[in-house]
């Protein structure tokens, strides 16, 4: 097959993966099909895909074919001294035999990632006039990337920058709409508050009860909005994540003695069960005590006086796992599928306990990128056991 032949079937193949990346709004799913479309069409080793964050003036790394996802989130690429920073300044492809021997190479990326570059095909990608990233095509598997092979990932790169700002604009007009939904609710509560206290008829006590609502309320949406920028970053492709190589238990002593306050106001006993010379974990050390502070607190919320919350580590084939398991009133059956959905409560759960309904999805989406998952199981009046699963790192 000569490179004409070549172009025209990869054209025909081009066709078909627009109507793929048109299928989904999930930009983890779009971007992992983005970069399988890349290595299928230049026939390359691997492929990756750095998003551009104009605010700071980085690329971030966000997917690759050839590595886990956490390592390359965690990877920050300067504009100055790379080639894909080169790529964003100069909204144009670029096309390398030995990377090694391009000054603008940059070095970081194959220390941390311990792959090796040989040959680089990268092309911007743009959407109305709007940088968003690049995607880029490493080693070609049998000689030299071509013009043809430039010509095809300028055009998938044009599909794949409009599928990508089309999915973000998807993400946050759905997550705008739900969040301001939420605020109707406490807003509608200060505002009876501080219209109550403008009469001059009510008595010290109920003024007292006013002000009293209104700080609680005020506390709840600044939580609620915390937790919406959490999750838009996370759910963005924003975050970054630093993995580090750390023993587990001191992090679950760590957790377990600043919740300890709140456990003794609710007469609830804290246990942690890590067998003996567990071995070390990798992960973003902050996040995964983000996760398991989380956990812990609705284990304490939700649990009744006397009652108990134990945090378990084990080892598996190929993962570790941590569960937090509770004594509580447990979670009814119909709602276990829809607890890590964006604000979702389950019912009647308001009264016993005030939350944002938004902790639950930042849990799902900070073990997610670290290639991991997460599970619950309940029976009412029983308890309820939430498992992490983290892959192990060789």
């Amino acid at each position: 097959m000569d490179e004409t032949e070549k172009l025209l079937d990869g054209y025909r193949r081009l066709i078909n993966i627009a109507r793929d990346l048109a299928s989904t709004l999930d930009l983890d799913n779009l971007l992992d099909r983005i970069i399988r479309a890349t290595v299928d069409i230049t026939e390359a080793e691997a492929a990756s895909i750095l998003l551009y964050d104009d605010a700071a003036r980085e690329l971030n790394f966000q997917v690759a074919t050839n590595l886990d996802l956490p390592t390359m989130r965690g990877l920050v690429v300067p504009l100055e001294g790379s080639i894909a920073g080169w790529i964003v300044t100069n909204r144009r492809p670029v096309r390398i035999a030995n990377a090694h021997e391009d000054t603008r190479f940059y070095q970081k990326v194959e220390n941390v990632t311990r792959y090796a570059t040989d040959s680089l095909l990268g092309v911007p990608l743009i959407t109305k006039d709007k940088v968003v990233g690049v995607l880029e095509a490493i080693n070609k598997r049998s000689g030299e990337f071509t013009q043809s092979d430039e010509d095809l990932m300028l055009v998938l790169g044009a599909q794949a920058a409009v599928a990508i700002e089309n999915t973000r604009l998807f993400q946050q007009s759905d997550l705008i709409a739900e969040f301001v939904h939420e605020l109707r609710t406490p807003l509608a509560s200060i505002g009876t508050s501080t219209y109550l206290l403008l009469h001059p008829e009510i008595s010290q006590e109920q003024r007292q009860q006013m002000i009293s609502n209104i700080h609680s309320e005020t506390l709840r949406l600044n939580t609620l909005a915390s937790s919406f920028l959490d999750l838009a970053r996370l759910e963005s492709g924003r975050v970054q994540f630093h993995l580090t190589r750390f023993d587990l238990l001191p992090l679950l002593e760590e957790c377990r003695q600043i919740m300890q306050d709140k456990a003794e106001e609710s007469k609830v006993s804290i246990k942690i069960v890590v067998p003996a010379k567990f071995p070390s974990v990798e992960a973003d050390r902050d996040k995964l005590k983000q996760v398991v502070l989380n956990l812990l607190s609705n284990a304490i919320k939700y649990n009744f006086p006397n009652g108990s919350v134990t945090l378990t580590a084990e080892t598996a084939t190929d993962c570790w796992l941590l569960s937090v398991s509770d004594t509580g009133v447990g979670i009814p059956k119909t709602a276990l599928p829809h607890l890590f959905e964006k604000f979702y409560r389950v019912r009647d759960s308001e009264k016993k306990a005030p939350g944002t309904g938004l902790g639950l999805s930042i849990c799902k989406q900070i073990i997610s990128g670290h290639g991991g998952s997460i599970s619950a199981a309940s029976k009412l009046g029983k308890g309820t056991t939430f498992t992490i699963h983290m892959p192990t790192k060789k």
